[in-house]
């Protein structure tokens, strides 16, 4: 029935990291398709905070793969290159371009976690 169970859970529930990032994400890229930058803008450091956590934590065994660990290490890296671009006043076309590539990135690595 263990089994059953872990079948269950989604990925996000077996990997809290993912899910903290998930969530200021969804919040922050949604409204950027609307043309809206001002939440990406006012959540990026705790951006930056919750992708650094996402790299640095014990990803769950059916998930450890080599593909996944780089991904967050380049979400972590990205998401902080994204912060000196807010910082700098980048222009919104260049947040906008990159957040995209940070979604990208993400939704890589919520991909490769359903590989079995």
């Amino acid at each position: 029935i263990s089994g059953l169970l872990a079948h269950g859970q989604s990925k996000f529930d077996k990997w809290q990291e993912l899910k903290d990032f998930h969530a200021v994400m969804s919040a922050t890229f949604h409204p950027s398709e609307e043309g809206n930058l001002e939440p990406i803008k006012t959540r990026i450091s705790e951006m930056v905070t919750k992708a650094a956590a996402l790299a640095q934590s014990n990803i769950p065994a059916e998930f450890n793969k080599k593909v996944v660990k780089d991904a967050a290490i380049k979400l972590a890296a990205d998401s902080r290159k994204l912060q000196e671009l807010i910082s700098n006043k980048g222009t919104d076309e260049a947040i906008k371009k990159s957040l995209i590539n940070l979604h990208e990135t993400f939704h890589f690595i919520v991909e490769k976690c359903d590989d079995k």
